[in-house]
């Protein structure tokens, strides 16, 4: 590649991250404070559970019911990559151990 190209290539990616950090930093801006948290069926108020928000634009925002005081937010896309990463098992644990060790030990 040129030098010219290798400019055209590192300004793009300059660009993509200034804009990736424009959407974090509008996501973060916004108020939840009166969202309305979901979790998954059939669990109980008192159980831990992870819950989300259905933010604008298809951003999405995830909680620990353990520390709802902690929260993260995911635009679309990232959201979107998740949610079809999590259905392709990539983000599957291994089973642990007999001896209750963590697992790859």
């Amino acid at each position: 590649m040129t030098e010219a190209g290798n400019n055209e290539v590192g300004a793009q990616a300059e660009d993509i991250k200034a804009r990736k950090e424009r959407e974090r930093d509008e996501l973060y801006a916004l108020d939840i404070s009166g969202v309305e948290w979901h979790c998954a069926p059939g669990t109980e108020e008192h159980e831990e559970r992870v819950e989300i928000a259905y933010l604008p634009e298809g951003a999405v925002a995830m909680r620990s019911s353990l520390d709802p005081d902690t929260v993260l937010r995911y635009t679309e896309a990232e959201w979107r990559a998740f949610v079809l990463g999590a259905r392709d098992g990539e983000f599957d644990l291994e089973p642990a151990p007999q001896g209750g060790g963590v697992a790859g030990e």
